[in-house]
Parts: structure tokens; C-alpha cells; sequence
């Protein structure tokens, strides 16, 4: 089993993070990460600490010789913006996990729930996210993701094919492929940060070049689409999600809601249409992987909300922290962490986990299977 832990504070002296279950012999290097970890800080809406020196991850241990050695790799990321003795924070923000986290640990000082609960721990997400990917580029599997909508401005049209989405939305300071669309979100997110408003959004990743059969569908908690949407759930802020077509596909007939299969001598099984997103049962079809993330507005607002002193009780302003107006594009880099980190799991739980080398064996003998069908 793949698993993870991070740890750290957002001004804390450092995040961290400990990945447990990576096969040996993957080559891996600190550069292989931070190209992920800078993509993470860019985007239209961002606040100023984006614009600190670029987030470094350093591997501190499961490293040799530029391989994994099978053993947990640690990471470490120090914080810039790093603060000790703020004065105490009874302002809950609605929206936040301040007044919850507070109930729940019996805290009167908000900040020992913000300072954990904030989006900054994603930046260690993202660090085991690229390490996961390298697992998976190893396969030819590629993922990545873009903007669909943000504030209620949609994108209309996209890339005809899926390969070419990454160098279009990698151009776009929203990451969106849409340029008529993306001016609109641009006036958009102006507008919001003029009222001292935010606004949230929808990003859409996308796996390609995953094999048929990962995941199962024999025990609820190994459908590979309900690993998906509680990991991509899990990023801050993000409160829907769905694989496919899924909510269009719920209003829509199953004539028109399901993929017809086809068989060809070449490409063996395969689908021309890809409505359920690349899964079905809770298995890989070997179709684009598609999963998208709702994401609602940050709850810091320059014009604060109405909240109640925690000591006082007394009405009061939710408490001003920096923030972005907007951070739908970074979330999408997030997600591709997250999703990178289930694919790399249920990679290893179908294809082993002790060396890259027992890996590719398994691998290329289930292909010619797949192929013999």
C-alpha cells in the first residue's frame, strides 16, 4: 500500500512528508518535484506570498544514487514566511475550519486550527504528488488538469484532442484553454477583489494512458472512482466532484448516457465516446481518466462576514488573513497530486511494489494479455 502523511504549519518552520511504499529502483531527483511544487504558486488571483521565493522540496531520506531503496522518502519544504508569538485569534471565519476546529479541540486561540487547516499544507501534497507521477511516467501515463470555470464564467470550447491540453492551459495564467473564456474570469476575479470578494470554481484532471484494470469492484473501498473522489474532495475548499459526465449523465437517458464498445485488431477494446470518465464498476477502462473538482470561494474576505467572538461572544467581524481572491488554477495542480498519488497506489496493488524491475515484468505480461484477449 501507498500512503502518505504531511505535516507543519502554515507559518510553521517547515512542512513535511513521509511516503511509505515506493518501490525501489525509480529514478527520482529534486528537480523532478519542484517544476510540479512552482506551478503550484502561479495563477491570476494569487496572493502576495506566491510571489516569496519559489517553494523548494529537499528529499531527505529513501534516496541512493539518485534511486529509491524501498524505504520511506521523507520531504521537507521550509516556509518563508515563518511567524511565532501572534497574539491570540477569537474571530472565526465562516467558511474556515476555525470555529470547528476550535469546538473540536477545545481551543480558544483560532490560529492553532487555521495555521494547520490552511491550504498551505497542499504544498507537501504536491511534492508527493510528483514523486508518484515519476512512478507513473515510468508507464507512459500522463496527468494533468485545467480551469473549466471559475465565478460562473465556463469554458465553450477545449483542444479537440486531450494530448494537446497541458501546453495550452500551461500558457494561460489561469490555466484555462479557453482565451475568450479566460478574459471573462480575468474581469471576473477583478471585480471580486475590488468588493473584497473571492471566487471559487471548477478544474477538470485528466489521466491519459491508464491501463485497464485498476481498481475492483468486489469491496466498496477498492472502486478505484470512490478512491478518486475522496482524494480530490479532500483538497481545501473543495466541496463536489465528479468523474465523467456525472452529473450531466444523471439527467440523461441511458441511451445517450453510456459508452458503446467496440473492438478493434489494433487497439483491441475500446470506447469512442468516454461519458463515464474511464471507469466503470469501479475499474479502469484504459479510457482518458477524467475528474473534475468544485471548489467554492476562499472563506478570507477583505469585507469580512458576520462571526462571534469566541471569549465575548459578541458579534464580530470574521478575522482578515491574507488570502487569494482566487486559487481554482492552483487547486488544479493539487488535484493532479492527488489523483497522480490513487493511480500510483492501485498501480502498485495490481503490478507489485518491492522494485521497479519485478513492476515492469508484471506489467508487460498483463498487457500481452490484455493484447491476447
Amino acid at each position: 500500500m501507498l500512503r502518505f502523511l504531511t505535516a507543519g504549519e502554515s507559518h510553521g518552520r517547515a512542512l513535511t512528508a513521509v511516503i511509505e511504499g515506493l518501490p525501489a529502483g525509480l529514478s527520482l531527483s529534486e528537480d523532478d518535484i519542484n517544476t510540479h511544487m512552482l506551478r503550484r504558486q502561479l495563477g491570476y488571483g494569487r496572493s502576495v506570498r506566491m510571489k516569496l521565493e519559489p517553494d523548494r522540496a529537499e528529499i531527505v531520506s529513501g534516496l541512493m544514487g539518485g534511486e529509491t531503496i524501498g524505504g520511506p522518502l521523507a520531504l521537507r519544504i521550509e516556509n518563508r514566511d515563518v511567524r511565532t508569538g501572534e497574539p491570540e485569534l477569537t474571530r472565526p471565519r465562516p467558511g474556515h475550519a476555525d470555529l470547528a476546529g476550535a469546538m473540536k479541540y477545545g481551543f480558544r486561540d483560532v490560529r492553532r486550527a487555521l495555521e494547520r487547516a490552511s491550504a498551505r499544507e497542499t504544498a507537501a501534497r504536491v511534492a508527493v504528488g510528483a514523486v508518484c507521477r515519476k512512478l507513473l511516467a515510468e508507464f507512459d501515463v500522463r496527468v494533468f488538469s485545467h480551469v473549466v470555470e471559475i465565478g460562473g464564467v465556463a469554458i465553450s470550447l477545449r483542444p479537440e484532442r486531450w494530448e494537446d491540453i497541458p501546453a495550452v492551459a500551461e500558457e494561460s495564467e489561469l490555466r484555462c484553454v479557453d482565451h475568450v473564456a479566460e478574459a471573462r474570469m480575468r474581469e471576473a476575479i477583478e471585480r471580486a477583489k475590488k468588493e473584497g470578494d473571492t471566487l471559487g470554481g471548477v478544474f477538470e484532471v485528466v489521466a491519459l494512458r491508464v491501463p485497464p484494470g485498476l481498481g475492483s469492484y468486489v469491496h466498496w473501498d477498492r472502486k478505484l472512482d470512490g478512491r478518486l473522489a475522496q482524494a480530490v474532495m479532500s483538497i481545501h475548499a473543495v466541496k463536489g466532484v465528479e468523474v465523467g459526465q456525472g452529473f450531466e449523465i444523471a439527467r440523461t437517458p441511458g441511451s445517450r448516457a453510456h459508452d458503446e464498445i467496440q473492438y478493434g485488431r489494433e487497439r483491441g477494446f475500446y470506447r469512442e465516446t468516454n461519458r463515464s470518465g474511464g471507469t466503470e464498476g469501479g475499474v479502469t477502462t484504459g479510457e482518458p481518466l477524467v475528474i473534475r473538482g468544485a471548489m467554492k470561494p476562499l472563506s478570507t474576505l477583505m469585507s469580512p462576514l458576520r462571526s462571534v467572538d469566541i471569549t465575548t461572544k459578541e458579534p464580530v467581524k470574521g478575522a482578515v488573513v491574507r488570502s487569494d481572491v482566487c486559487a481554482v488554477p492552483s487547486a488544479g495542480v493539487v488535484g493532479e497530486a492527488m489523483v497522480a498519488v490513487v493511480l500510483a497506489d492501485a498501480f502498485l496493488e495490481k503490478f507489485g511494489s518491492d522494485s521497479m524491475a519485478d513492476i515492469r515484468a508484471a506489467y508487460d505480461v498483463y498487457r500481452r494479455r490484455l493484447r491476447d484477449m
